[in-house]
């Protein structure tokens, strides 16, 4: 029933109010059985509460907990929205609290699992809902549960291995660059006075310094807004299907670097396919989701032509063996696994394999870098040092 506002007169005088009624008609039918004459009546809006919003990241280590005591719970025989709510209780994660919670409520009124899952999208992804979906057909959640957990602890040391890569560079290039601003804004200047105080002509590298230190102080807003429109137009352009594609087809022929992003892509591949089809999750659509989760756009490319390949009816190893992206060990790996029905299992052993690789090679980039980047710090500070005192030893010379 719908509720009305109505305006009427009655033999009182006149009346406001509301009344409930399937429609106007039948609203206007009791009033007029009640002595009320409406002159007036008008739904009543009722306001929808606005949808919870679950807001916040969950951590990979947080989520693959998630997913092991979930596992735990169902191999036990605990009911699943009994299991949710227990886990909503004792996650420290306010998203992950809420989302567990709000899922558990949509199994209680008869939702699939795979379909509440799907509602939070930002914590739970396609992997992991198709993953869900498939166990929950095949009568075999906890298994697959089990091995969503290790995909997402092997996946999240994945990205730490290559996080942990770059954090050396990054900080060496920070630190040299605030020591330069620092010694171009408040040292040169001193230097610079005492320079023109002297009168003397100044070498070529300390004017250099020199003219450096004025444009900076001159001029450092400007190279602030430079600095953050570029990093803004790269977002954009790397945003556009073009441009990711061109960026990433560069990042993967850089030296050294390029060959670590080759290993992680390949590890990624292969263990996100591998999860996929070992837990009955169509070959289709395994790739489909995988070729979304590879995280670099040539990658994403050859596997969307690999899936296009095997939906025409050719296996998965010939379309890969077109790209260069994927060694020829991969392929033939894959194409043995094909052949004796082992394909996610030999999925596995590769990821296994490139996941040490890519160990090993954040290793070695690491034990290279230290030594450049101590050779860049002081090339970048010993040079203005030796440009400043350049003129001092001149000075020097000429008095003796």
């Amino acid at each position: 029933m719908a509720v009305f506002l109505y305006k009427g007169r009655a033999s009182s005088g006149a009346v406001t109010g509301e009344i409930e009624a399937d429609n106007r008609p039948a609203a206007q039918a009791v009033l007029r059985a009640k002595g009320i004459l409406a002159t007036q009546i008008q739904e009543k809006k009722v306001k929808a509460p606005a949808p919870k919003k679950i807001g916040g990241k969950v951590k990979d280590k947080e989520l693959a907990i998630f997913t092991r005591q979930f596992s735990v719970m169902i191999d036990s025989g605990l009911p699943i929205a009994q299991a949710l709510n227990i886990l909503a209780e004792q996650s420290e994660s306010k998203a992950l609290r809420d989302s567990t919670g709000m899922i558990a409520k949509e199994i209680e009124s008869g939702a699939t699992l795979a379909e509440s899952f799907r509602k939070f999208p930002k914590i739970f992804t396609d992997l992991f809902t198709n993953l869900i979906e498939a166990g929950e057909s095949g009568g075999v959640l906890d298994v697959v549960l089990q091995r969503l957990a290790v995909y997402i602890e092997k996946a999240a040391a994945l990205k730490s291995k290559v996080k942990s890569a770059m954090v050396y560079p990054i900080t060496i290039i920070s630190v040299a660059t605030l020591v330069v601003f620092f010694m171009m804004i408040f040292i040169i200047p001193t230097f610079a006075k005492m320079f023109k105080d002297l009168g003397q002509d100044l070498p070529l590298p300390t004017k250099i310094v020199i003219a450096l230190s004025d444009f900076v102080i001159g001029y450092w807003w400007l190279m602030g807004a430079g600095g953050f429109g570029f990093i803004m137009a790269f977002k954009k352009y790397y945003a556009t299907n073009q441009g990711s594609m061109i960026i990433d087809t560069w990042a993967l022929k850089v030296p050294i670097v390029g060959m670590l992003i080759r290993k992680v892509a390949v590890a990624r591949f292969t263990r996100t396919l591998g999860t996929l089809i070992s837990s009955g999750v169509a070959i289709l659509e395994a790739l489909r989701i995988t070729a979304r989760s590879a995280g670099n756009r040539v990658v994403e490319k050859a596997v969307m032509n690999a899936r296009n390949a095997v939906a025409g009816g050719r296996n998965l190893a010939d379309p890969l063996r077109q790209a260069p992206v994927f060694p020829p060990m991969v392929v033939h790996m894959i194409s043995v696994g094909e052949t004796t029905g082992a394909l996610d299992a030999m999925l596995s052993k590769i990821a296994d394999f490139y996941e040490q690789e890519v160990d090993d090679a954040v290793g070695a980039l690491t034990s290279l870098l230290e030594p450049l980047m101590i050779v860049f710090l002081g090339v970048c500070v010993g040079g203005i040092v030796v440009a400043m005192y350049m003129p001092i030893f001149k000075l020097v010379t000429l008095v003796k």
